[in-house]
């Protein structure tokens, strides 16, 4: 017995394919431009990250006078964890936004 094929069902299938895809090449593009700037603390360094994680700068904003290696160090640590963390939220809500109200094939989300 042959299989019937659905022709509605294909034309929805490939206009859901071609959204997805815009909408991956519309992610792709903000998170390239994302950038997030977070500072320690004890505001001695500011890092900047970029929507893929990776530290852009690293900029020592306060006094080094009395500091030692290792509290610069912490708060280079420091700055640098909270600016990860915040390029992930960042990611994770410019994806809720590019995908958030999508519908998947079938009505379905």
């Amino acid at each position: 017995m042959p299989r019937e094929i659905d022709d509605a069902w294909i034309e929805e299938a490939i206009a859901s394919y071609r959204r997805i895809e815009q909408r991956q090449a519309s992610l792709q593009r903000a998170v390239a431009e994302l950038e997030v700037t977070v500072r320690d603390p004890e505001d001695l360094v500011e890092v900047v990250v970029g929507g893929d994680g990776a530290v852009r700068r690293v900029v020592v904003t306060g006094s080094l006078d009395g500091l030692t290696a290792p509290q610069l160090s912490r708060a280079i640590q420091q700055a640098i964890t909270a600016a990860h963390d915040a390029a992930a939220w960042a990611r994770r809500k410019v994806y809720e936004e590019t995908f958030g109200d999508f519908t998947a094939l079938g009505g379905a989300r």
